[in-house]
């Protein structure tokens, strides 16, 4: 909410139409392939963009990018729970405080999305919300420590960041853990 004023309102336009278009897809992948399989496949394409992104040139984000980010996010956050990745390399050369409060926002939207979707078809139990309920002391700790260190990343630091992330990531869902 702090940094509301550097939201990308067009960019996360384009990236939210995109991701609840691809939504329904990112279920029926659930169906179509073996979780294992989904894990793996995601995962590697994750190391292997963050690895490309490492030595790709700056870049502008236009309309395109946003629409595939946005895609890739709706199919992979639905069926593997981890979508980050794309929002941020294609926010990875914008100031830290647009990367921030654009993800932010397309993920608020787009994780209900997926919840509901997912909730509504049998492939999300209740039970599993309380062990989603267990992550929010984390979730709160993270968003006190903001406070102390969102203004200490500057450009530099927090690309890096992004790609660490993204390759962390990846291997989480390589490994299966």
């Amino acid at each position: 909410w702090r940094e509301r004023a550097s939201l990308d309102l067009r960019g996360a336009g384009w990236i939210t139409g995109a991701r609840l278009a691809a939504t329904p897809a990112g279920l029926a992948l659930l169906w179509l392939i073996p979780e294992r399989s989904l894990g793996l496949f995601v995962g590697v394409a994750t190391v292997l963009a963050a690895v490309v992104s490492l030595t790709a040139p700056t870049f502008a984000p236009g309309r395109a990018a946003y629409v595939g980010a946005g895609a890739v996010t709706g199919l992979t956050e639905t069926a593997t729970g981890v979508g980050g990745p794309p929002l941020a390399l294609v926010y990875q050369h914008r100031p830290p405080a647009e990367l921030r409060s654009t993800v932010a926002a397309c993920f608020l939207v787009g994780e209900v999305a997926s919840l509901l979707l997912l909730f509504a078809t049998g492939k999300a139990a209740p039970a599993e919300l309380g062990q989603a309920a267990l992550l929010l002391p984390a979730i709160a700790v993270g968003a006190w420590l903001s406070r102390l260190v969102h203004h200490r990343l500057d450009a530099r630091r927090m690309r890096l960041f992004v790609l660490v992330f993204a390759l962390v990531s990846g291997l989480v869902l390589m490994l299966g853990v």
